[in-house]
């Protein structure tokens, strides 16, 4: 089976609540337009349960938390259309996210790449392990974190976000994201941190419903744009990928 058509996405509900989605592909969590789509449709369809009244999103294994959109998506796209398509994947999961009623509570076990500083940044409160470093690293590869930017910068403003697009190359580390305002804890171990999961989820799954959802609307209030700035902003990187210029940085990157 091609990398294409592999990765998992998967919810369930506890008696108290508590919605936990996971999503997952061999190939350190990057993922495919299949599984982008899927995922988007799953927040949505979970935050739309009314014995839902909290949800967690995370990913599976132990070492990375997303590495991006699937590399092997990326290289096949021949045409503006098909580019399009491809770069509004992450676009839908954030744009699911921002939409969702519930809060949602990020997991970040490892490393996030590019759309998974996407996904991390379009949680509603988002703890960390010591080992989820981050990099934005589109640049590297002749295209841009377009997508993406909107969510990171509304998260860590615009310094951070452009030290991160610019310097693609180099990770920076979780405590880096924490002082920046991505994720709100960052503890020594996953089992630590789940612990922290489970005690805050607890406590807003105990929370006023209602309060919840009018708090999330404020938290995300100059974002109704988005589902077309995103649109356009993918149509831009849907541009960048065909040109010659990207597709050497692209075949680079493939040898290394």
């Amino acid at each position: 089976m091609s990398a294409i058509n592999q990765g998992h996405v998967k919810s369930e509900v506890n008696e108290n609540g508590i919605a936990t989605i996971e999503f997952g592909h061999p190939l350190s969590n990057s993922l495919p337009g299949k599984i982008l789509n899927l995922l988007a449709k799953t927040i949505t369809d979970v935050g739309a349960q009314k014995d839902v009244k909290v949800i967690i999103l995370k990913s599976a294994g132990e070492r990375a938390f997303c590495a991006g959109a699937s590399f092997d998506e990326l290289i096949s796209i021949k045409d503006l259309d098909t580019g399009k398509v491809f770069f509004s994947g992450f676009a839908s999961v954030i744009n699911a996210c921002r939409k969702c009623p519930k809060l949602i509570i990020g997991r970040v076990q490892g490393k996030a790449v590019g759309g998974g500083v996407g996904v991390a940044s379009a949680v509603d409160y988002c703890l960390a392990t010591k080992h989820a470093a981050v990099k934005l690293s589109e640049l590297a590869v002749g295209i841009g974190p377009f997508v993406v930017g909107p969510a990171v910068e509304r998260k860590i403003g615009m310094s951070a976000m452009s030290q991160l697009t610019i310097n693609a190359t180099e990770w920076q580390s979780a405590e880096w994201a924490r002082e920046k305002g991505l994720y709100a804890d960052v503890y020594a171990s996953a089992e630590e941190m789940d612990e922290a999961v489970d005690v805050l989820a607890n406590k807003l799954a105990n929370s006023n419903p209602d309060s919840m959802r009018m708090l999330k609307k404020i938290f995300w209030e100059g974002t109704e744009t988005w589902d077309n700035l995103l649109k356009v902003r993918a149509a831009m990187s849907g541009e960048l990928v065909l040109s010659d210029f990207t597709i050497n940085a692209i075949n680079s990157f493939k040898k290394k």
